[in-house]
């Protein structure tokens, strides 16, 4: 059960360091809102592009709440090189103790000369447990939205209507006897056609490397998986995922320009969908936004909406450091 109100004076910050990571991991694992992204073997394979500044709340002593972050100039970011962030706190932790949080968050920014938090949430859909207590303190600390991404889901049960599009593509591949669609550890094949489309289509690169990609993989075989299209023995399209025990996310795609004509990746992510949804996950396209939501890839939305998924909205707020930040929010 939830203790006495906390206060901002209750609640001491600690920056994080490499001899609190098993405390650290485990506080993730039992957390109401936290995943595998949190957990320091994910998120330390990227270390070497950002200045850490992840912090440890605790009262009396016991850890409370986790904050990933890092720091760029005077802003504080949570966290530039993870997908969704914020307080990660314990099944125990209420309203009250969240805006206490904040209120110690504002003191320990001013104190370290930060100017502005950057402040990214955890979508609804990866809480264990209902953890929109964050909202509710940003508001408190007049906080302003700084983007808003649309994501575009499958929920867990929901009966997908495909577009009649869709299934015209899904019958074109469904009886090539050329096609296998396959689940293995083959990332060497199928980086190359990702970095290919990527920078063909859109002028990118993947956030990983073929050589992070294989080490996340081996550290989470369960949670970063691969499903591949092979036709003719080469493979043609797929799909990286990203699990949590609630969400199936799709973390890239891709195909090459017969995929494309076949159908084959249409395949590969019918496939995915009918795993999370035989799983009881949600199935999480990602986002079709740009620019912090201010463009919306119009062309990429249709497609996933074509599978039967709607949208939700993640958002992330923008909050104020004042000068001498007061002990409560």
């Amino acid at each position: 059960m939830p203790g006495p109100e906390a206060s901002a004076a209750d609640i001491v910050l600690e920056p994080y360091r490499e001899a609190h990571m098993a405390q650290w991991n485990a506080f993730v694992a039992a957390s109401r809102n936290g995943t595998f992204l949190f957990d320091r073997g994910f998120m330390d394979y990227h270390a070497a592009r950002f200045i850490e500044a992840s912090l440890i709340a605790r009262r009396g002593g016991r850890i409370v709440a986790l904050l990933p972050a890092h720091r760029s100039g005077a802003d504080l970011l949570s966290h530039g090189g993870l997908t969704y962030g914020g307080f990660i706190v314990g099944a125990d932790s209420g309203a009250a103790q969240m805006q206490a949080l904040f209120g110690a968050l504002l003191q320990y920014a001013a104190s370290q000369r930060i100017a502005r938090v950057l402040y990214k949430t955890v979508p609804a859909m990866y809480h264990r447990l209902p953890s929109e207590d964050d909202r509710y303190a940003l508001f408190r600390c007049g906080a302003s939205l700084w983007k808003r991404d649309l994501l575009s889901v499958i929920a867990p049960g929901e009966t997908a209507q495909r577009s009649a599009q869709r299934q015209r593509m899904l019958k074109r591949s469904a009886d090539d006897a050329d096609l296998r669609i396959v689940e293995d550890a083959g990332w060497s094949a199928f980086w190359p056609l990702l970095e290919q489309v990527l920078s063909e289509r859109h002028g990118q690169k993947p956030v990983h490397s073929l050589q992070e990609i294989e080490r996340l993989a081996a550290r989470f075989p369960q949670q970063v998986r691969l499903i591949t299209a092979q036709y003719q023995g080469q493979v043609s399209a797929g799909v990286v995922l990203f699990e949590t025990d609630r969400v199936s996310h799709a973390q890239y795609f891709a195909a090459d320009a017969q995929a494309r004509r076949l159908g084959l990746l249409d395949r590969v992510v019918d496939v995915a969908i009918a795993a999370a949804q035989a799983s009881g996950r949600w199935f999480d396209f990602g986002i079709s936004t740009e620019d912090g939501g201010q463009h919306l890839n119009e062309g990429l939305l249709r497609w996933k909406e074509g599978f039967g998924a709607r949208s939700l909205v993640h958002d992330a707020y923008l909050l104020s450091v004042p000068d001498r930040a007061v002990s409560g929010v």
